[in-house]
């Protein structure tokens, strides 16, 4: 395993911890980017007898000069980002601590929520691979992991919702954008509810059938190798990847491809250039 460096987003708890966890494990190089500065001071405690390099950076991905300025520190202290984790996010326990069961309706989500959501959820992510990209470009290397949502998740929970499912649109724009370059994108979900501070203890979901965070770890080390050269424009289910098996074939029977391929397809009419 080449040792890289990786930026984790939302990286002092739960979902991004456990994913730092396991670049660090293999030897990376770890920034990680929380907006939660008390949440960061306590990752940044956590990891400190942890084997391997890592830092920890307080900033808000939906702010570009934030973003920038934290770019700078990780690789100022590691050198050039090959791996970026875009994992930040905000979602509906964020607008009440039981809207996972009774769901945010339009009344409910005024202008300004809606804006925060994509600034964080969509635009923190743009900002993030706008930042590195430029390096990777340079190395002929990169992998951009996004972390999106259940199709389920989508199509039912405004306005968290609706800003993963443009990630995942833009995911698959960026994967053939870069196809060629040595930057691989890849989208990577748990598959379901996961037992972190994300949702509420008043959701009213049974944290003892959720997920784990670790759950992530197994396709994440995986795409931040050499050995996923080839992988571009898929997304994975987490919960489905078997560790049973060689990692490429656990790729394979948990991978689908980003977006909805199958809708495009099905375009009847579109003018000649």
């Amino acid at each position: 395993m080449t040792a890289r460096t990786a930026i984790v987003t939302g990286g002092a708890g739960g979902l991004g911890l456990a994913m730092a966890r396991g670049l660090l494990a293999d030897g990376h190089r770890v920034a990680l980017i929380d907006s939660d500065a008390a949440a960061t001071e306590r990752a940044r405690d956590a990891l400190r007898d942890t084997a391997g390099e890592s830092l920890a950076v307080v900033a808000d991905v939906s702010d570009e000069a934030a973003v920038e300025a934290a770019v700078g520190v990780a690789v100022e202290a590691f050198g050039p980002v090959e791996i970026l984790i875009n994992n930040a996010g905000i979602g509906p326990s964020s607008i009440r601590p039981d809207a996972e069961r009774r769901l945010p309706g339009v009344a409910e989500v005024t202008p300004e929520l809606w804006s925060r959501f994509f600034a964080v959820n969509l635009t923190g992510s743009m900002l993030m691979l706008r930042a590195v990209l430029p390096g990777m470009r340079a190395g002929g290397w990169g992998r951009v992991i996004n972390n999106t949502t259940s199709f389920f998740t989508m199509l039912r929970v405004l306005p968290y919702g609706a800003t993963k499912a443009a990630l995942e649109a833009a995911s698959a724009v960026w994967a053939k954008e870069l196809e060629g370059s040595g930057v691989t994108v890849n989208v990577v979900v748990p598959g379901g509810p996961t037992d972190t501070a994300f949702i509420a203890e008043e959701s009213g979901i049974n944290r003892d059938k959720m997920l784990r965070p670790e759950v992530m770890v197994p396709p994440v080390r995986w795409l931040a190798s050499d050995q996923s050269a080839a992988t571009t424009g898929r997304r994975f289910i987490a919960a489905l990847w078997d560790q049973r098996l060689p990692a490429r074939e656990a790729a394979e029977k948990a991978g689908a491809p980003i977006g909805w391929p199958e809708l495009a397809a099905a375009t009847v009419v579109w003018p000649d250039d």
